[in-house]
């Protein structure tokens, strides 16, 4: 006897793949539009760059956020909280250090996003994650579109280092070599989830310290629309 025709099941499995994919494309959708709005809606929509005052940057590789701040002023040297020597290249000039924060198996498995896997992108949809503090250092970081120089008042600066010094890791915690010679992770507290990402923790940052920003920020677009972009002159 022969099997039944298989083309019904085919059908089938099309007509699923179809919805499923439709459904996909509709839930993706409604999260940009979410986000867009979320990032639309300003926190400290009063403030107002002041001629004088800290000079921090804003940085973005067009996904993750980081604060680049002075690694020594009157306020705070971070070389107490983030060691040089923590880093392959040790002796050179830093002017800079890059704060940010994210998910640890995404942070210490993705040099590229190349390297993001399919089920890491499910887990942390799901479950969440583990959080971790990437640390850069920097010298002399020249201003271009990735790398927007921000100033804020002195005092604005000083509640941006007093959340910052939450995450500073203490003595015998554990640490991560880093990408290239200049940079380090450390475990951090926090817990990554799709609502609260490494984006969303740099405007958090930036609005506690009264600091015009995003409400809902779960993309890097969301934090850089809110900063200037520089002017041909000052690159």
């Amino acid at each position: 006897m022969a099997p039944p025709p298989r083309r019904p099941l085919i059908r089938t499995a099309l007509r699923v793949a179809r919805i499923a994919a439709g459904l996909f494309a509709l839930a993706l959708g409604l999260i940009m539009l979410v986000s867009w709005l979320g990032s639309s809606i300003p926190r400290n929509s009063d403030w107002d760059e002041p001629e004088n005052g800290v000079e921090i940057m804003i940085e973005t590789n067009g996904v993750h956020t980081a604060l680049v701040l002075p690694l020594v002023t009157p306020e705070k040297d971070w070389r107490l909280d983030f060691p040089t020597t923590h880093v392959l290249a040790q002796r050179r000039p830093y002017t800079h250090v890059s704060v940010s924060w994210g998910e640890k198996t995404v942070f210490l498995e993705t040099e590229t996003w190349g390297d993001l896997k399919l089920s890491t992108v499910l887990k942390i949809a799901g479950l969440g994650g583990e959080g971790l503090i990437h640390i850069a250092h920097y010298v002399r970081p020249r201003p271009d579109s990735s790398l927007r120089p921000l100033t804020i008042t002195r005092e604005q600066y000083r509640r941006i280092v007093e959340q910052i010094e939450g995450f500073a890791p203490e003595v015998g915690t554990p640490r991560y070599t880093g990408y290239y010679r200049n940079d380090v992770f450390y475990d951090a507290p926090g817990r990554y989830t799709p609502t609260n990402t490494c984006n969303q923790w740099t405007s958090d940052i930036l609005a506690e310290a009264g600091i015009r920003t995003g409400l809902w920020t779960p993309f890097a677009g969301g934090v850089m629309k809110w900063v200037p972009p520089i002017s041909d002159a000052d690159r």
